[in-house]
């Protein structure tokens, strides 16, 4: 997705992990994802670089769909949809 339509999309839950460094935004992910149906969006906050391919790498081995991430100043905006 654009950046533009991850800006408006309808987000169900999200996981500020920017004070976490690696694996704490994945870690924060995982636990973050059991709270959310089937179908809906969750958005994680994340300040460390390698959020940005943990996240994707995650998302494909367990078979939720990688929206995709928005670079904000200082931090990252990254999204999900849980299958």
């Amino acid at each position: 997705m654009t950046p533009e339509e991850l800006r408006s999309v309808s987000i169900t839950k999200s996981v500020d992990a920017r004070g976490t460094a690696c694996p704490g935004p994945l870690l924060e992910a995982k636990k973050a994802i059991g709270t959310i149906k089937v179908g809906e969006i969750m958005e994680v906050l994340s300040a460390d670089e390698g959020t940005k391919v943990d996240i994707p790498k995650w998302c494909a081995k367990q078979g939720h769909e990688y929206l995709g991430t928005i670079e904000e100043s200082g931090f990252f905006r990254i999204f999900l949809k849980k299958k």
